[in-house]
């Protein structure tokens, strides 16, 4: 079994940042319309994601395998290459970010298995689902919330 290693993003990694993000979307999530092209993308990690957000990434023999982005109390992005999946490095970005954090919020889309599952095994709560009216792809989703034990 290949081994992985996380560390902290670079200003350097957006553009393999967001090629990863499109490839992810593009493959697990099929149903998301495409609303962006790949130059709006980095544009979107350049001038969004980057500057606001602590961004872990997993590496494996010198390649991207997945990222997590997290602002706040906010997980905004947790992409594992579809290659990877269910080898423990989605769990290992979220631990990253959870690392400091007393709670943690997500979004998820309501057609999303995989991530649901995923992230109620790492206990997340069910906080609200919506009709997608206030998202921009305008699909239903799923508000999630992690509370850090204190006891």
């Amino acid at each position: 079994m290949t081994r992985f290693a996380l560390r902290p993003a670079a200003l350097s990694d957006m553009p393999i940042v967001a090629r990863l993000n499109r490839h992810v979307r593009k493959t697990c999530l099929p149903y998301l319309p495409d609303l962006h092209t790949p130059d709006e993308d980095l544009a979107f990690f350049q001038e969004q994601v980057f500057p606001a957000s602590e961004v872990w990434l997993a590496e494996a023999e010198a390649q991207l395998i997945g990222f997590a982005g997290a602002r706040l109390d906010w997980l905004d992005h947790l992409y594992v290459d579809p290659a990877w999946h269910g080898r423990g490095v989605g769990s290992a970005l979220l631990s990253a970010v959870r690392n400091n954090r007393t709670e943690l919020n997500l979004w998820t889309s309501q057609k999303n298995a995989q991530a649901r599952r995923f992230y109620e095994r790492k206990g997340f709560k069910l906080i609200a689902m919506t009709d997608g009216s206030g998202n921009e792809e305008r699909c239903p989703d799923v508000h999630y919330r992690w509370v850090r034990d204190q006891s």
